[in-house]
């Protein structure tokens, strides 16, 4: 009873906040959100968890939670980064395999259940992936893809910005394009991203104010939130408020058009 009722204030407050996001009408808020998850392991030292990689299973499950949020308030365009390629390379193998695990039993698994509502798309060098992490995620999108909700959420996964363009230049060529013709929307049409929205507001936990490669392209006009808060203790308040700095800064004529 004690815990509930010190729960109390804080639900409060969350759905103040949200009435007041709601009430500033559907132009106010991003449609489209990613986020750069940081901060797992060590959300999980700060915990106490003698080993701080599960902090991983409480980011992945996370994800979950953050999707809610979001269709409640009526975004339905969502990217997480949930691994760079860097990350792939220079965490141990024993991390790198239990994030593996984690985004196959929660992240697949999860999104691939007929209840769930939002359809997948991966970004990244799915060939990087182990191959039981690729045939997830690829069953995972082929599952979802007759969805018809609105409800996207991009997954991160193997990716580097810099190598998307890259790669998406050398995919334009491959097609035929010529390199004295190219233009940013054949770039932009040869994206991981493709056919998404570019992101209007990114938000990155941990503390960490840079971007780490992440959407350097598609966030060259976002607006960047960057949240002292570790990943799995990232709280739907955190994410109201960084919804109302967007919102006052759209207002203010400080967000891109």
């Amino acid at each position: 009873m004690g815990r509930a009722l010190r729960g109390l204030p804080y639900r409060w407050y969350a759905r103040r906040l949200s009435a007041r996001l709601r009430a500033a009408g559907p132009g106010a808020l991003p449609r489209h959100v990613a986020v750069a998850m940081d901060g797992n392991r060590r959300w999980a030292r700060q915990a106490g968890y003698a080993d701080p990689t599960i902090g991983h299973r409480f980011g992945a499950e996370h994800v979950d939670e953050l999707l809610t949020w979001c269709a409640a308030i009526g975004i339905g365009h969502v990217t997480v980064y949930v691994a760079s390629s860097d990350n792939l390379r220079k965490r141990s193998s024993d991390e790198v395999g239990h994030l593996m695990r984690m985004v196959e039993e929660v992240v697949a698994t999860r999104l691939a259940s007929p209840s769930h509502r939002w359809r997948l798309h991966v970004a990244g060098r799915l060939d990087e992936l182990p191959d039981s992490t690729r045939d997830a995620l690829k069953l995972a999108v082929s599952s979802t893809a007759g969805r018809s909700e609105g409800l996207e959420l991009t997954v991160a996964i193997g990716y580097d910005g810099r190598q998307e363009i890259v790669d998406a230049v050398r995919s334009y060529l491959d097609d035929g394009g010529s390199a004295d013709d190219l233009t940013p929307d054949d770039i932009a049409r040869h994206l991981y991203t493709r056919g998404q929205p570019a992101p209007d507001l990114v938000i990155r936990t941990s503390g960490e104010q840079r971007l780490s490669g992440f959407l350097i392209w598609q966030a060259a006009h976002a607006e960047l939130y960057f949240c002292d808060a570790y990943w799995p203790g990232f709280r739907q308040v955190d994410f109201l408020r960084a919804l109302r700095t967007y919102a006052r800064r759209k207002a203010a004529g400080m967000v891109d058009a």
